[in-house]
C-alpha cells in the first residue's frame, strides 16, 4: 500500500498518537493516506473511535509484534 505520509509514534501513550495524527491530517489533501505506527496497545480501540468521530477512514490495522501500523484516508 503505498502511503503519502508515516508518522512515528514508538514509545508514546494515549492520546499522543491521535493528537500527532489529527495534526498531521491537517497538512494533508482528502483522499491522501496516513500511516501510523505505535507501540500503545490501546491505540487499535483509540484509532477506531478517532476514525469514526472525525469521518477519516481506517483502511487497515495490522499488529507487528509489539507494534501496530495504522492507516488513515483523510475524509
Amino acid at each position: 500500500m503505498q502511503v503519502d505520509k508515516e508518522l512515528d509514534t514508538r514509545g508514546l501513550n494515549c492520546p499522543l498518537p491521535i493528537l500527532k495524527a489529527k495534526k498531521a491530517l491537517a497538512d494533508m489533501v482528502s483522499g491522501e493516506l496516513l500511516r501510523v505506527v505505535s507501540t500503545d496497545p490501546g491505540s487499535t480501540r483509540d484509532f477506531q473511535a478517532f476514525a469514526r468521530q472525525t469521518g477519516n477512514e481506517l483502511v487497515e490495522q495490522v499488529s507487528l509484534g509489539k507494534e501496530i501500523s495504522h492507516v488513515l484516508r483523510r475524509r
